[in-house]
């Protein structure tokens, strides 16, 4: 009977330690599965929503005084500039958070689509020397920079940013994609979304 009662106390312990040990493995892939779908979408990272072609001519113009200002050389050209804007989301700036129980990713806050690259390709027309003012590899250089400025001041007249906004279900929906894929769920529901976009997600 002491041997009986003994091998059952043994096999209760037994399948006790088993049940623990399988928990905690567990809980520990979960926590890992966790970490890898943070780090997948960070690494997503710039997201492109929208691409806006631009076609822009540029006036360039630098003089220089010699002589107590009684010379001047000036420098100067035509340039016409076509660009490419490329205007997105970055997802490393998106606040996300786990919750291992529910295996439920809850996205806290989402970034405003902003500017993430600008393509530029300048032709010079009508370029012209000054006498001791002429263009050196740093003007062009310095021409390309204010070519970019020039059409980033263009874009918020553009529509692009706007146009961007309407696409950030979109981007939501990238990222439900990617937490599914895993067998996870996306919590969105505290970001600010009205119902005519809650029932295009669902």
């Amino acid at each position: 009977m002491d041997v009986f009662i003994t091998i059952i106390l043994a096999v209760l312990v037994t399948l006790g330690v088993v049940t623990i040990v399988k928990s905690f493995k567990k809980k520990q892939l979960v926590n890992a599965q966790s970490t890898i779908l943070l780090n997948k979408i960070k690494k997503v990272c710039k997201f492109i929503t929208v691409e806006g072609d631009f076609a822009e001519i540029y006036h360039y113009e630098d003089v220089k005084q010699r002589f107590l200002k009684l010379i001047t050389s000036k420098k100067k050209a035509l340039v016409v500039i076509n660009a490419k804007a490329h205007v997105g989301y970055d997802l490393s700036k998106i606040q996300l958070k786990s919750d291992i129980d529910k295996k439920k990713i809850i996205l806290e806050y989402f970034p405003q689509p902003e500017v993430l690259s600008i393509e530029t390709n300048l032709n010079y027309y009508d370029k012209t020397d000054g006498y001791f003012n002429k263009f050196e590899a740093n003007d062009l250089t310095d021409l390309h920079n204010e070519a970019k400025v020039h059409i980033r001041a263009k874009i918020p007249e553009s529509g692009l940013i706007q146009i961007a906004q309407q696409e950030a279900l979109e981007t939501i929906l990238l990222i439900e994609t990617i937490v599914e894929t895993i067998g996870w769920k996306l919590d969105y529901s505290a970001l600010k979304i009205n119902d005519k976009e809650v029932k295009k997600l669902q």
